[in-house]
């Protein structure tokens, strides 16, 4: 575990009590049922009355929505792996619970309605290496970065690791990356000067964002930090704007944290405070099944209206 950043890791571990309690209420939550591109509305009443009838589930949600947007926050991860094992992963009993764990922070969604809720990450060798489904380093990003709505969370959900040992996640603090660079470079960062992939058959995310600024708002810390490293290579930017963006890019690798996600492990990130990545998997994937490399399933969560996953 690589840790350059001095805080402690957002890890949030489950009660044996409390394990026991979502086992048992996980074999018994109903299928869910999507209105429109988000969770039914009786899906995420049922969900949450569920939950609720755990006094337990109290306190861990509480924590977890404190980690995800407390001063100096803005990611956690669930360790649910004792749950992973006893409901199984073959079916759907745990997504079900897991869906229900993050309607305690925001509303699941998914934007690609060609994708069902959960979109499944595996590793394809024959894809572009540097795609989250592809075996090199996937570098540092925001979903949907030219969406004028994005998801203001994204969770991954791990199913299975790299069994050769690669593939660690890599998380960074999008504005104390920002704050640590020059004030030259904030204010070519704050134009409408970047642009980056394409927009098409998305709902509930807005319109097409082009141009935008990697700084949403004006006010430090508030805001997105519209950021993609890809950007730096396969979009056409002003030498000055790219210089500055390469700059940041620099000091979001100077203060990731890294971690290796292990099966049942539920990785929640507040998109307007963390930029996420993943380290290349091991060498040796095209010798590895199918069926036995690394997995993930991500879901995104908008914050309900009325409320923001900001501080």
């Amino acid at each position: 575990m690589i840790q350059p950043d001095s805080r402690p890791l957002a890890f949030i571990n489950v009660s044996k009590e409390l394990e026991a309690a979502l086992i048992e209420i996980g074999g018994a939550l109903p299928a869910w049922d999507v209105a429109g591109s988000h969770l039914a509305d009786a899906t995420l009443e049922r969900y949450q009355a569920r939950m609720e009838s755990v006094p337990l589930i109290k306190e861990t949600s509480a924590t977890l929505c404190n980690e995800l947007t407390r001063e100096g926050g803005g990611y956690a991860v669930l360790r649910l792996g004792s749950i992973a094992k006893a409901l199984g992963t073959d079916d759907d009993r745990f997504l079900r619970l897991a869906t229900a764990f993050a309607a305690e922070v925001a509303v699941p969604f998914s934007p690609f309605p060609r994708w069902p809720l959960w979109k499944d990450i595996g590793v394809k060798t024959d894809k572009d290496p540097g795609k989250s489904s592809g075996i090199g380093y996937n570098a540092f990003h925001m979903d949907l970065v030219n969406a004028t709505r994005p998801p203001d969370y994204t969770t991954l959900l791990c199913i299975r690791r790299d069994p050769l040992g690669g593939g660690p996640s890599i998380l960074s603090d999008a504005h104390a990356a920002v704050g640590r660079g020059p004030e030259s470079s904030r204010a070519l960062l704050a134009e409408s000067a970047y642009h980056y992939g394409t927009f098409f058959d998305l709902h509930g995310v807005g319109h097409e964002y082009k141009p935008f600024p990697i700084l949403d708002d004006s006010r430090p810390g508030k805001g997105f930090v519209r950021f993609t490293a890809k950007m730096l290579e396969r979009s056409e930017l002003g030498q000055a704007h790219a210089n500055a963006a390469r700059e940041l890019a620099e000091e979001l690798v100077r203060g990731q944290v890294s971690f290796m996600l292990q099966p049942g492990d539920y990785l929640i990130v507040n998109q307007r405070r963390f930029l996420h990545g993943r380290e290349a998997l091991h060498s040796g994937q095209e010798a590895v099944p199918v069926a036995d490399r690394r997995l993930l399933l991500q879901m995104l969560l908008r914050a309900p209206t009325g409320a923001s996953s900001a501080a």
